[in-house]
C-alpha cells in the first residue's frame, strides 16, 4: 500500500502517524513545503508575547521521529498537480528545482490555508509581516527589540491574540479593523462589549480603530514606518502584522477535479472522502458540516484539524471511522479578557430560518467573597418555537470558556433550553455561585420561548 500525504503541520502530521499505526507495513511518504513537519501553529502568538524563549518548543514531532518509524519526510516539496486517471502527484523540490511524478495508491490531502494579503499600497515593504508558519513568528519576535509601535491589520483571532503579545512585550499598538466591529464572528452586541472591556483596560498602550480600512504604507529599504487609512489617519510605526484572515489552499484540488464546497475548501463526507475516489482531505483546506443546522461551515481549527487527520488516515487504510461535523466552538483570549462561543449566533440562527430569542446575563464566575471573583457576560440562544438551544457567547476576565464548553454538551444533545435549566452543575463558592450564570441565562431564556401545553 502506498500512501502519499500533502502538507503537514497538524492535520497532515496526524494522518502520517495514524496510517503507520494502522499500516505499519505500508509505504508513506508525506511532501510539504514548509521547513517543518509537525508543531503548534496556534502557540505562535504566545511565542512572540515571550510565554518561552525557545521556538523548538512548539515542534510536536520531528522528521527524524517520523522516519525512525518507517514515514518519509520530505520538507521543502510541493505537490504541484494531482493526476487521478493515472493515481500520480507531480512534485517539485524547492531545493533543485527539479520536478517528479509519484505514485499513490491511497492519497491525503492536507494543504491547509494561507493568510489573506488585503490590496495596500506597498505592502511588500520589510517588516510587513503576516503570521502562519514558524519562520513568521521567529521574524517577527527578532523585530519586536528594535521597535516601538506596531500595527495590527484585522481584529480577529490572530490580531487579538497579538494585541496582548505585542502589549506584553512594552510595544504600543494600533489595531486597525475593517469591519465596524472587533471579533466579528460574534453577535454585535457582544463584538462591542468586547471593543468596550478592550478599551476601558488600554491604559494609553494601544487604540482600536474600526471601519478602518488601511490603503498605503510608506518606507524605505529599512522598512516599513507609515500607515495610512481610507478615513486619512496616519500614524508612524515600526512593523506592520497583516491579520485579515485566513483562506483554504484548494487549488492544487480544484485542478484535479475535486469538488470544492459552499464555503469556498473542500467539500468531503463523514469519512474525509473528497469526490474522487482514493482520494481524502483534512485540516484546513475542508469544510465540516455545522452540527446545530446540518449545513456547511469553514472552521481552520488545529483541534478540527487533528480529529480530521485521524478520521482520513483509519478510512484511507481500510477502517472505519466518521467525523460528523463540528459545533462551531472556539475560545482565545486578550489580556486577561476570555471570549468563547459554540453553535449559533443571533445573526447566523436568523439567517439560517430559525426564529431565535436571547438573553444576555452579566455574573459572578464564582461567589462574591472570594478572592479571585471575576464578571463574566454570557448571551445564550434558542429557537422560539422548539426551545432548542441554538449558541452561546461568553466574555469576561473570569471563566468563561468553562460555560461555553458546558454548553457544547448541550448542543450536541440538541436539549431544549427547559431541559438545560433542570442541569446538576457543580457548585464551590471557589468555582461557581449557587446559581451558575448558565442557569441564570437558562431561567430567563425559558419564559422567552413558546411555552408548549
Amino acid at each position: 500500500m502506498k500512501i502519499v500525504i500533502i502538507g503537514g503541520v497538524a492535520a497532515g502530521a496526524k494522518a502520517a502517524a495514524k496510517s503507520h499505526r494502522e499500516l505499519p507495513d505500508a509505504e508513506i511518504n508525506l511532501y510539504t513545503d514548509d521547513t517543518h513537519i509537525s508543531y503548534s501553529a496556534c502557540g505562535l502568538p504566545y511565542y512572540i508575547e515571550g510565554n518561552f524563549e525557545d521556538y523548538r518548543m512548539l515542534l510536536v514531532r520531528s522528521p527524524e521521529e517520523f522516519e525512525s518509524t518507517g514515514v518519509h519526510i520530505h520538507l521543502k516539496h510541493r505537490a504541484v498537480k494531482i493526476i487521478p486517471e493515472s493515481k500520480q502527484v507531480l512534485i517539485q523540490d524547492l531545493n533543485t528545482q527539479k520536478a517528479f511524478l509519484v505514485e499513490y495508491d491511497k492519497l491525503i490531502l492536507a494543504t491547509g490555508a494561507r493568510p489573506v494579503i488585503p490590496k495596500i499600497k506597498n505592502i511588500n515593504l520589510p517588516n510587513v509581516f503576516t503570521l502562519r508558519k514558524i519562520e513568521d513568528g521567529i521574524a517577527i519576535k527578532e523585530r519586536i527589540p528594535k521597535s516601538s509601535h506596531v500595527t495590527i491589520v484585522g481584529a480577529g483571532y490572530i490580531g487579538i491574540e497579538l494585541l496582548e503579545a505585542f502589549v506584553r512585550q512594552n510595544l504600543h499598538v494600533t489595531v486597525c479593523e475593517y469591519s465596524p466591529f472587533v471579533m466579528n464572528f460574534f453577535d454585535e452586541d457582544m463584538s462591542k462589549l468586547i471593543e468596550e472591556q478592550l478599551n476601558s483596560i488600554s491604559d494609553g498602550r494601544f487604540e482600536i480603530f474600526t471601519s478602518e480600512l488601511v490603503t498605503e504604507l510608506s518606507g524605505d529599504a529599512n522598512g516599513v514606518n507609515l500607515v495610512k487609512t481610507g478615513s486619512g489617519r496616519e500614524f508612524y510605526t515600526n512593523m506592520v502584522i497583516l491579520c485579515a484572515g485566513v483562506t483554504p489552499n484548494v487549488e492544487i484540488a480544484r485542478d484535479a477535479g475535486i469538488e470544492i464546497g459552499v464555503t469556498g475548501a473542500i467539500a468531503v463526507n463523514e469519512k474525509m472522502e473528497t469526490s474522487i475516489k482514493d482520494i481524502y482531505a483534512c485540516g484546513d483546506c475542508v469544510e465540516e458540516n455545522l452540527l446545530i443546522s446540518n449545513t456547511k461551515i469553514w472552521m481552520p481549527l488545529g483541534s478540527n484539524a487533528n480529529k480530521e487527520g485521524r478520521t482520513a488516515a483509519i478510512n484511507a487504510c481500510g477502517g472505519e471511522d466518521y467525523f460528523y461535523g463540528v459545533l462551531g466552538s472556539a475560545v482565545t483570549r486578550c489580556l486577561n479578557l476570555t471570549m468563547s462561543m459554540t453553535g449559533l449566533t443571533e445573526k447566523k440562527a436568523s439567517f439560517l430560518g430559525y426564529k431565535p430569542v436571547s438573553v444576555i446575563v452579566t455574573k459572578n464566575d464564582k461567589v462574591g467573597y472570594m478572592p479571585d471573583v471575576n464578571n463574566i457576560t454570557l448571551k445564550l440562544t434558542a429557537d422560539y418555537e422548539s426551545g432548542q438551544i441554538l449558541g452561546a457567547q461568553a466574555i469576561g476576565a473570569g471563566d468563561a470558556d468553562k460555560r461555553i464548553n458546558a454548553l457544547t454538551a448541550a448542543l450536541l444533545a440538541k436539549m431544549s433550553v427547559a431541559e438545560f435549566y433542570n442541569n446538576d452543575l457543580t457548585y464551590a463558592p471557589p468555582y461557581s455561585p449557587t446559581i451558575d450564570p448558565l442557569l441564570n441565562a437558562a431561567g430567563i431564556l425559558v419564559k422567552k420561548v413558546k411555552q408548549k401545553d
